[in-house]
């Protein structure tokens, strides 16, 4: 039984004081991958990042909900500033994650899975770009794309992928100039970052590929193996408590399928009330290199062609 927001209210308060952190921090990585001349101080950033990045990400995460602020408005702006730190047009987004929560486990979302028919090796390439930060490379391409190519993202030239064509097809236009003012503010700032902070372009490649690897890494861990099912084909994992907290519960991800309106700060609560059990992330991310396998089971997405509002 999905929960209602009436019993878990939005903590905005906390979440903008969260925001205001997060910014501070992110000036402070600035900073130091500006001045950093060794190895190991780019690995200090780099792990520093992979760390912030994604409690940006998790907050990005709550934007996507409506669970970031409880006004419409003010949600989905803070929505696009924090995502131009990703960086990413935060309706395309958006609309990738919520139709995740349509598409979740069925055979337009199976990347451990490959069926009769569809090009094993180009599962094998999906798979293994999530767990080696390709798949945010392209995430972070997709700027560049909505910009200058738009048309690249027609559900058409995506036919040969099942997952993709799904994507494509699930695409609101009614938020298209919306997303290519966002991917052009994007690349603006990017570029404005580096300038301003005199940051050398290796050290800023490095160091944001903290965040981007360990980002992509996490995308697939918590669906990896699990049941062909929208709602329950997740599992809770752990990490390190003070990092599970900085990434606002994101590992609590059973429990996010399973109540979509429900707060980050309120899912321990809920999870440990229906399935205390989580495991060890690290451990199902070493998993996913045993790659994709062959599969007969078919589980047809019920909301195929359904449009993100």
């Amino acid at each position: 039984m999905l929960s209602t927001s009436k019993n878990y209210p939005i903590p905005a308060t906390l979440n903008i004081a969260i925001i205001i952190a997060q910014l501070s921090a992110l000036t402070g990585v600035f900073i130091g991958a500006s001045v950093a001349e060794t190895w190991w101080q780019l690995l200090l950033l780099w792990a520093a990042m992979a760390v912030l990045g994604n409690s940006i990400y998790s907050i990005i995460h709550e934007a996507e909900h409506r669970l970031l602020h409880p006004r419409p408005l003010v949600n989905d702006g803070l929505g696009v500033v924090m995502a131009l730190f990703f960086p990413a047009p935060f309706h395309l987004i958006r609309q990738g994650h919520l139709g995740h929560h349509m598409r979740n486990r069925s055979d337009d979302e199976a990347f451990d899975l490959y069926f009769e028919g569809e090009y094993p090796v180009l599962k094998w390439l999906q798979l293994y770009g999530i767990i080696t930060g390709v798949y945010w490379l392209s995430v972070v391409l997709a700027n560049v794309v909505v910009v200058v190519a738009p048309f690249l993202l027609r559900k058409k030239l995506w036919e040969y992928d099942r997952p993709s064509a799904a994507l494509m097809e699930s695409l609101n236009p009614r938020y298209w100039w919306m997303i290519r003012l966002e991917g052009a503010a994007a690349i603006a700032l990017h570029a404005l970052i580096v300038w301003a902070f005199q940051i050398p372009l290796i050290n800023y490649a490095i160091v944001y590929f903290g965040f981007g690897f360990s980002w992509s890494a996490m995308q697939y861990v918590h669906h990896f193996n699990t049941q062909r099912d929208v709602l329950l084909g997740a599992r809770n994992l752990w990490f390190l408590a003070p990092i599970d907290w900085i990434w606002l519960h994101h590992n609590w991800h059973l429990s996010h399928h399973k109540h979509p309106t429900v707060p980050w700060i309120y899912l321990p609560s809920v999870g440990k009330e229906e399935d205390p059990h989580r495991e060890f992330l690290p451990w199902h991310y070493l998993k996913m290199w045993r790659g994709p396998r062959p599969a007969t089971n078919r589980v047809q997405n019920k909301y195929a062609g359904k449009i993100i509002r």
